[in-house]
């Protein structure tokens, strides 16, 4: 098996960051295999519910969290849907 450079260069840069934690890794995995079922192109529209699911997190709290942390940190440009019936849409920063 192949190397897959997006999980590659996200590891590689999170090594040092030390505001990382489980539930940011587990949350970018979930969004990193919605990419992958995408075809691997950005941005790639995402639910909630999905996400959380896909990640093992339980609480919007935490998942809210980590995903504007993770867009503050610059790891993945986050737009939130403002309406419960459509997507959010992130795109990943490789």
């Amino acid at each position: 098996m192949g190397i897959f450079p997006p999980l590659t260069g996200f590891y590689n840069a999170i090594a040092a960051d030390t505001r990382i934690g489980a539930s940011h890794i587990s949350i970018y995995m979930a969004l990193l295999q919605q990419w992958n079922v995408n075809g691997g192109s950005n941005p790639v529209k995402i639910e909630r519910a999905s996400i959380m699911k896909a990640a093992k997190i339980n609480a919007r709290q935490t998942y809210n969290k980590c995903m504007n942390e993770l867009h503050r940190y610059g790891y993945i440009n986050y737009k939130p849907s403002v309406n419960i019936n459509s997507a959010s849409v992130v795109h990943l920063n490789q």
